[in-house]
């Protein structure tokens, strides 16, 4: 499976593309927010979000039937942007499960920069 040409459907918020990556009985889990969503459910949250979306893969790791990707998700109409990182299992070739945490980018909190601890990735 190539889980860059899933990231593009979940980007494009292509419901038709999105449907043929997921496994019948697939569910998918935001722990940020609690809640679990069926594979339909979850195509239809992603594809109802407000505003165009792009972004990029970063990293995909493998780990037994386990795959896990790092992305980059930002808005294309307004100054939003996060990093996710999802851990997928895969059965028959097809997306069974999700377990998505997704984080708002930002600054570092004012403490730190006061203490001026840490420095930028890039």
């Amino acid at each position: 499976m190539d889980l860059n040409n899933y990231w593009q459907a979940v980007l494009r918020q292509d419901a038709d593309a999105l449907r043929k990556f997921f496994h019948p009985e697939a569910y998918v889990r935001w722990h940020n927010t609690n809640e679990h969503f069926t594979a339909d459910e979850f195509i239809r949250v992603n594809c109802e979000y407000p505003g165009r979306w792009e972004g990029e893969v970063e990293r995909i790791e493998e780990w037994g039937e386990t795959v896990i990707t790092a992305a980059h998700v930002y808005a294309l109409d307004e100054p939003l942007s996060f990093h996710v990182v999802s851990f997928l299992k895969i059965k028959d070739g097809r997306i069974l499960a999700i377990d998505e945490y997704w984080g708002d980018d930002g600054q570092p909190p004012q403490w730190r920069r006061k203490k001026q601890i840490g420095k930028a990735i890039k």
